[in-house]
This record gives structure tokens, C-alpha cells and sequence, in this order.
């Protein structure tokens, strides 16, 4: 958008040359020109092209899993294509369960399937519980880092959000163990946000 203003001018161009003189007009026209920027990422100290992460619009990784016998356990997402969950760059994490049958549910992060790197390192002890240093931890200790047992509403999406606590785990999926004291099918699915 082009806008031209008035600015002070604080000498002449005689005043500059060192003759003594007040300008008739102290104001001159300025001409400014206002550019909107898109900021779509940087280059990084090693010379990468790093895009500006966005948090996911969608659940994704949407694994049915059927008939779940009473205290049965099966890992997710597993949908064939994505068998994992990257969180590099994202800070919470959404977690969407819809079971045929109401009651408890337990959800506990673990490693990914040992065909997936963790950076450049493989293979990693897949289903292994995420294990870390929280903030309200004691400093030395490791501990798992997500383990939880909530009750469900058969038939519908139950969304929790986890805050913080898996932020950047480059290859994770929940282990789930259905508690409600019968067979269930269990839709999961996830959405990250920044």
C-alpha cells in the first residue's frame, strides 16, 4: 500500500553546507510503501530449508481396532501407511477414542515400530514406555512419561489433550488396554497442535 507523508527536516540542504539558513517548508514528502511479509520458514545454521510448523487441522491416523477382548491391548495409530506418530515441532497432542463399549480405557506412550528411525538412530525397543524427566520431577529421576485410565462413553468421540509432556518424540504410538469388562472395538485418533 503506497502512502505519502510529511516528515520534519531538521536542516536545508544549504544548512548542510554550513550556511546558516532556516528552511521556508521545514516539512518534506516522504514516500512509503508498506509490503506485507509471509514468514514460511527459515534456513538454519546448518544450511537446512526448516518450514514454519502448523498445528494439524484434522485428526489423522484414525486405527479402528475391533473386537478388543477384556484387558486386551493394541498399539496405535496402525492404520497400514502410518504406524506412528511424529511430534518434532509440536508441543500438545490430542487423542480422540470412540469404543463400542463404555468404561475404562488405559492409554501408556511407548516407542514406535522398530522400521522407524528416532533421528538417525534404529532400531529402537519398540512398545518400550516413553521414559523421561518431567518438570516436576526430582532432576535425576526418569520416569514414564504418559500412563492414563479414564472412563468412556460408548459410542461417541472421547477427546483428551495431552499438554506438553510428548512434545518433539520423533516415533511414538499408544499402547491401549480396554478395561471395561468386555469385548470392545476402539477407533483412535490424534491431532498435534503447536
Amino acid at each position: 500500500m503506497d502512502r505519502k507523508r510529511k516528515a520534519y527536516a531538521p536542516f536545508s540542504q544549504t544548512s548542510e553546507a554550513g550556511v546558516a539558513q532556516t528552511p521556508v517548508e521545514g516539512y518534506i514528502d516522504v514516500n512509503q510503501t508498506i509490503y506485507p511479509i509471509v514468514n514460511t520458514g527459515v534456513v538454519n545454521e546448518k544450511g537446512t530449508w526448516v518450514g514454519v510448523k502448523a498445528s494439524d487441522d484434522d485428526f489423522f491416523g484414525i486405527t479402528k481396532h475391533v473386537a478388543v477382548p477384556n484387558t486386551g491391548e493394541t498399539l496405535s495409530p496402525d492404520t497400514g501407511d502410518l504406524n506412528f506418530i511424529d511430534m518434532t515441532g509440536f508441543r500438545d497432542l490430542f487423542i480422540a477414542v470412540k469404543p463400542t463399549r463404555g468404561g475404562s480405557v488405559t492409554f501408556t506412550a511407548v516407542m514406535g515400530p522398530n522400521t522407524n528411525r528416532f533421528a538417525n538412530l534404529q532400531p529402537v525397543n519398540p512398545g518400550a514406555s516413553l521414559i523421561g524427566n518431567m518438570p516436576q520431577s526430582v532432576p535425576a529421576d526418569f520416569e514414564v512419561l504418559f500412563t492414563s485410565t479414564n472412563s468412556m462413553t460408548a459410542d461417541v468421540w472421547n477427546i483428551f489433550i495431552i499438554g506438553d509432556t510428548l512434545r518433539n518424540q520423533k516415533n511414538m504410538q499408544f499402547k491401549i488396554v480396554n478395561g471395561s469388562g468386555g469385548e470392545s472395538t476402539i477407533e483412535v485418533a490424534f491431532m498435534r497442535m503447536i
